[in-house]
């Protein structure tokens, strides 16, 4: 049998601080979204351009899903010019940044 809980679920001292002071939320909240852009780069902030690092990150999953290699370690999925995904070798994929770190897609 589950124990039962009592006591402020999910009202910690600092919430209900936050929710009696609204320019210290304020605050917080601006500070916390610096910390995370900081953090986790430009697209912590910005939903666009999180949205569509999440449509990436879709597509290169289906892709390695696709070639059953998905969750298993193995080669890296490399784009072509043509927009194609395919399996290439983690080396030579991450190594072929190109002149002035442009990409030389295969």
């Amino acid at each position: 049998m589950a124990t039962k809980r009592t006591g402020h679920r999910g009202k910690s001292a600092s919430s209900r601080a936050y929710k009696k002071n609204a320019s210290a939320a304020a605050k917080k909240r601006a500070y916390d979204r610096a910390y995370s852009k900081k953090k986790y780069g430009s697209k912590a902030g910005d939903t666009a351009k999180k949205r569509q690092h999440n449509k990436d990150s879709a597509a290169r999953w289906k892709a390695r899903k696709k070639a059953g290699i998905a969750g298993k370690g193995g080669p890296d999925m490399s784009h072509t010019k043509s927009g194609r995904m395919v399996k290439e070798g983690r080396t030579k994929n991450r190594g072929r940044n190109g002149k002035n770190g442009r990409s030389t897609k295969k």
